[in-house]
C-alpha cells in the first residue's frame, strides 16, 4: 500500500500529485541553488573584500528596479490564461519580453552617472552599463519556463537551473582569482544569463519561440499586465528598498556585511515565495474549477503544510544565526550574525499571508493584487526608513516586521474576496511566530 502511494506521488497525473511534486523539485532546485550559492560566497568573501559585495549588492539594486518597473505580468499571465498553451500567445509573449530587455539595458545606461553621482560610486558609470547586459540576454528566455511552471512539470527546469548556478559559480570563482575585484561579479553575472538561456533552449521540451506580434494576444497580456506592471513597481520597494534605503546610511563595507546576513536569513522566505509563486497560481486555478469540500481541504492542507515548513526553517536561523555566521566566516563578518537573527523574526509576518495574493492572481484580478502591494510597499518603506533613521538596522528590521502586521488587514479583504481565506492558519502561525519572537528577544 505504501509503495503504491509513493509510486501515485511519483508518476501520478492528478492535481495534488504534480502540486506536491512541483513543490518538491521547486525545494530541490531553489535549496540545491542556494547551497551553490553559499559555496561560491563562502569562496569568494575570503578572495573578495566586504565593499566589493557592497557594490554588487548596489548594482543589483539598480537592475531590479529597472526590471521591476517594466515588468508586464507575462509570466503569470501565461500561467492563468486559458490561451497560455497557444503557440501565437507564447510567441506574442515572448516577443515583448525580447523588447523589454533591450528597453532595460538602454535603462541601465541612462541611469549609471545619476546613480553613481546619487550613491557617491563613481564606478557604477561601467558596472551598470555592462551588468545591464544579462537584461537583454534573459529577454530571449524561451516561454518553456512558463510552460513547465503551468503544467508543474519541473523535472527538466530543475536540471537546467542547478547545471546553470554549478557552471556560473565556478567560472566567477575563477575570475575571482584572477581578477581580484568586482569585474569577477560583473562578468560572471553576464556567463550565467548567457548559460541559463542556452541549456534552456537546448534542454527544456517544447518548440523555439520566433518573434511574432498578434494584436489579440498582445491585448490579453497588456490588459492582464496594466495592473502587474505598478504591482511589481511597487513591489521592488518590499524586494530592495532595504538595500537602497541602508546604502545612504552605511558604507560600502557595512551594506556587503548586512547583504550576507540577508543571503542566509531570508532563505526561508525566498525558498516560500519561489514555491509558492510556481505552485499556487495553477492550484488555485483548477481548485476554482472544482468546488467540491476535498479539494478546497487540500489547498487548505497544502498551505498550512507549506507556511510551517518555511516558519520552521525560519525558526533554526533566528536561533542558530550567530553560530552559523561565526562558523562560516573570517572575523570581518561577524556582525552578520547578529543580523541573522533579526532579519528571520521580521520576516514571520509577511511568511505567514505569503499564499493569499497568488489567488488573485489566478482568477485575474492582477488589479486587487497591485492595491495589495501598494499598500505594503508604502508601509515597508515608510517605517523601515523610519526605523533605520532612528536605530540603525535594528530599527529598520522592527519597522518591516510592523509594516507587514499593519498590511495584513487587506490582505485578508483580499482572500476573503477570493474564497481562500483560512483564518485557522493565521491565527495558529501568528500565535507560533509571537511566542519565537518573545522567546528569542
Amino acid at each position: 500500500m505504501i509503495r503504491a502511494r509513493i509510486g501515485l506521488l511519483l508518476t501520478g497525473e492528478g492535481l495534488v500529485h504534480r502540486a506536491m511534486r512541483g513543490s518538491a523539485l521547486t525545494i530541490i532546485s531553489f535549496g540545491g541553488i542556494q547551497a551553490i550559492r553559499l559555496a561560491s560566497n563562502l569562496i569568494l568573501t575570503r578572495l573578495l573584500f566586504p565593499d566589493v559585495f557592497g557594490l554588487m549588492t548596489l548594482i543589483m539594486v539598480v537592475i531590479q528596479g529597472l526590471n521591476n518597473f517594466s515588468d508586464v505580468g507575462i509570466t503569470p499571465a501565461i500561467l492563468q490564461s486559458k490561451r497560455g498553451d497557444d503557440r501565437t500567445f507564447l510567441d506574442t509573449a515572448f516577443t515583448m519580453q525580447a523588447f523589454r530587455g533591450v528597453m532595460l539595458w538602454l535603462g541601465c545606461c541612462v541611469l549609471a552617472v545619476p546613480a553613481a553621482q546619487f550613491y557617491d560610486v563613481p564606478e557604477l558609470v561601467w558596472f551598470l552599463p555592462i551588468s545591464g547586459l544579462t537584461a537583454v540576454i534573459f529577454g530571449f528566455m524561451p516561454t518553456k519556463v512558463e510552460t513547465a511552471n503551468r503544467h508543474l512539470r519541473m523535472g527538466r527546469l530543475t536540471v537546467v537551473e542547478l547545471a546553470t548556478a554549478a557552471v556560473t559559480t565556478f567560472l566567477t570563482v575563477v575570475l575571482a582569482a584572477i581578477l581580484g575585484s568586482a569585474w569577477a561579479l560583473v562578468i560572471g553575472l553576464i556567463m550565467g544569463a548567457i548559460i541559463k538561456v542556452v541549456m534552456v533552449h537546448m534542454l527544456m521540451a517544447g518548440p523555439a519561440n520566433k518573434l511574432r506580434w498578434d494584436r489579440d494576444c498582445a491585448a490579453e497580456l497588456i490588459s492582464f499586465g496594466k495592473w502587474i506592471l505598478p504591482s511589481t513597481v511597487v513591489g521592488f520597494v518590499i524586494s530592495q528598498g532595504d538595500k537602497a534605503v541602508l546604502a545612504r546610511l552605511l558604507t560600502l563595507s557595512e551594506l556587503g556585511i548586512y547583504n550576507i546576513a540577508f543571503f542566509l536569513a531570508s532563505f526561508p522566505l525566498m525558498l516560500g515565495i519561489a514555491v509558492i509563486s510556481r505552485v499556487m497560481i495553477p492550484i488555485y486555478r483548477s481548485a476554482a474549477e472544482d468546488q467540491g469540500s476535498t479539494q478546497q481541504n487540500r489547498v487548505r492542507l497544502m498551505r498550512a503544510a507549506l507556511t510551517g515548513s518555511f516558519l520552521l526553517l525560519l525558526a533554526l536561523l533566528a536561533i542558530f544565526g550567530q553560530d552559523v555566521v561565526e562558523f562560516l566566516y573570517d572575523d570581518r563578518y561577524r556582525e552578520a550574525g547578529t543580523f541573522v537573527r533579526l532579519i528571520a523574526l521580521a520576516s514571520i509576518p509577511t511568511l505567514i499571508g505569503l499564499t493569499y495574493d497568488q489567488a488573485a492572481l489566478a482568477a485575474g484580478d492582477s488589479r486587487g493584487f497591485f492595491w495589495v502591494t501598494l499598500v505594503r510597499a508604502v508601509l515597508f518603506l515608510s517605517l523601515f526608513t523610519i526605523g533605520a533613521w532612528q536605530a540603525g538596522i535594528p530599527g529598520a528590521l522592527a519597522g518591516q516586521a510592523l509594516a507587514a502586521i499593519l498590511a495584513f488587514p487587506m490582505l485578508v479583504r483580499l482572500a476573503r474576496r477570493h474564497g481562500v481565506w483560512d483564518v485557522w492558519h493565521d491565527l495558529g502561525f501568528g500565535l507560533a511566530g509571537i511566542a519565537l519572537a518573545a522567546v528569542l528577544l
